[in-house]
């Protein structure tokens, strides 16, 4: 009995998948966001800080496994943008987005909820549904942590519909790559289930359809 896919059988190698996902990395002024996305991108950090104006940009190409490439455009969204009105063109056709706090400054975990609830009201999936966002907790390098446990980030997230968060360093490069890879992950399953579905209706949507009307067979 003939086992392996169709490919496999007629010699040929599955066909390379390659996807393009837009990545939206937001927070307040100085949570570091710029030296997350340097870090994770061009494997980079530099202690000079520089405010973003508008929107930065940075891509990045994986090879998510022997089948499957992924490329990565990320949108750095600076701090003071959410009290703009371009944000609703700048989170237009995201795939999934980092929201940034500084560990060591609470007054801008304090501001994470409104930035969720910016990217929820202007960023949505094809069917309707909020983008995957992921909590980044950075500069856990710090001496001065925030005051929030891991127990309270985790009900945090339930509570609010992140994902999942994670204590980052971009300085000392802790946890960047684990985020980035959740998040890829989390982008490409929504991506399945919503392929799957648009496949079902369109089964149903022939299952449904009426019968053609066949000709007649008198002379």
């Amino acid at each position: 009995m003939a086992g392996g896919s169709a490919a496999e059988r007629v010699g040929r190698a599955p066909e390379t998948r390659e996807f393009l996902f837009k990545v939206l990395v937001v927070g307040e002024l100085g949570v570091g966001k710029s030296s997350v996305v340097q870090r994770y991108v061009y494997q980079l950090f530099s202690e000079d800080y520089r405010a973003t104006i508008g929107v930065d940009f940075a891509l990045k190409e994986i090879a998510w496994d022997l089948h499957t490439r992924v490329r990565l455009q990320f949108w750095d969204v600076a701090g003071q943008e959410r009290f703009g009105n371009m944000t609703h063109v700048f989170y237009k056709e995201a795939a999934g987005a980092f929201v940034v706090f500084d560990m060591s400054d609470n007054d801008t975990f304090r501001e994470v909820l409104k930035w969720k609830s910016d990217l929820d009201s202007k960023a949505q999936l094809p069917d309707g549904s909020p983008i995957p966002v992921v909590l980044l907790a950075n500069k856990c390098d710090q001496k001065n942590h925030s005051s929030q446990s891991p127990a309270q980030l985790d009900h945090f997230c339930r509570e609010n519909g992140f994902v999942t968060w994670f204590e980052t360093s971009a300085k000392d490069n802790i946890n960047i790559e684990e985020a980035a890879h959740f998040l890829v992950g989390t982008i490409l399953a929504n991506r399945s289930i919503c392929t799957r579905e648009e496949q079902e209706d369109v089964i149903r949507l022939h299952q449904d359809a009426p019968p053609a009307k066949g000709k007649s067979q008198c002379c």
